[in-house]
């Protein structure tokens, strides 16, 4: 994973803010809530052409998804619950922020070059629910399946960072290419996690009580609940 690296540094940041909210005993499942919200938020915007807008609300959404596991393991308020609420709402986001994408597209300005970004959008868009579904499939087999090259957090930074900083500019092209690079890497990275699934459950039987584990950092394997801060599915 790409941004693994940068956890510890991006933790070390936030921690002064995780800290505050974790004394004030502030329920991770409002956060997650909060983010949610404000992720949902942004594909109004691009329906909208507030591009930059969209693109800072989608950073900002990304923001509270870090605060919520974080917070979760410092209270211990963490639960299967709260772990099922938070990639439920990931993925319905998820979801919002492409529709929002391929609205900016599809209105009356629509040129010969934005009909093709529409197919990019939706094989994006697809690709992404294929890399949670493959985890979530993977995990409910005893696999804890986390390898490619574009999860969520990757994802989330490419079109918010792209969004953001260059908007509609140069006609969008920046975010054509993010788009275009998300419709190629997010189905590959979905087809390594079904090589990786292969690899690791081929001809084991369904009732082997001794799951395959993928190599994670040690901060991963903490307790607390049952997903990671950076990368969800």
């Amino acid at each position: 994973m790409p941004l693994e690296g940068l956890r510890g540094g991006v933790y070390a940041i936030i921690d002064p803010v995780t800290d505050w909210l974790a004394r004030r005993r502030v329920h991770p499942n409002l956060l997650t809530t909060v983010g949610f919200l404000v992720t949902i938020s942004s594909a109004f915007a691009f329906h909208q052409h507030h591009v930059r807008t969209a693109g800072f609300l989608i950073l900002l959404g990304g923001f509270f998804d870090i605060l919520d596991g974080r917070v979760a393991r410092l209270t211990e308020l963490g639960s299967k619950f709260g772990a099922f609420y938070d990639s439920t709402l990931d993925r319905i986001s998820e979801v919002a922020v492409f529709l929002g994408i391929l609205s900016l597209y599809n209105d009356q300005r629509m040129e010969l070059g934005d009909v093709g970004m529409i197919y990019l959008i939706m094989l994006a868009m697809a690709g992404s629910l294929m890399i949670s579904y493959t985890r979530a499939r993977a995990e409910a087999l005893g696999l804890d399946c986390r390898v490619g090259l574009m999860p969520r957090a990757e994802r989330v930074v490419l079109i918010g960072s792209a969004s953001l900083f260059f908007g509609e500019a140069w006609n969008g092209l920046i975010l054509k290419i993010v788009i275009g690079l998300l419709a190629v890497l997010t189905n590959l990275t979905a087809f390594q996690r079904i090589i990786w699934v292969y690899k690791h459950g081929a001809g084991v039987p369904l009732d082997d009580p001794a799951p395959a584990r993928a190599a994670e950092p040690a901060a991963a394997t903490s307790p607390g609940p049952v997903k990671t801060e950076v990368e969800r599915l």
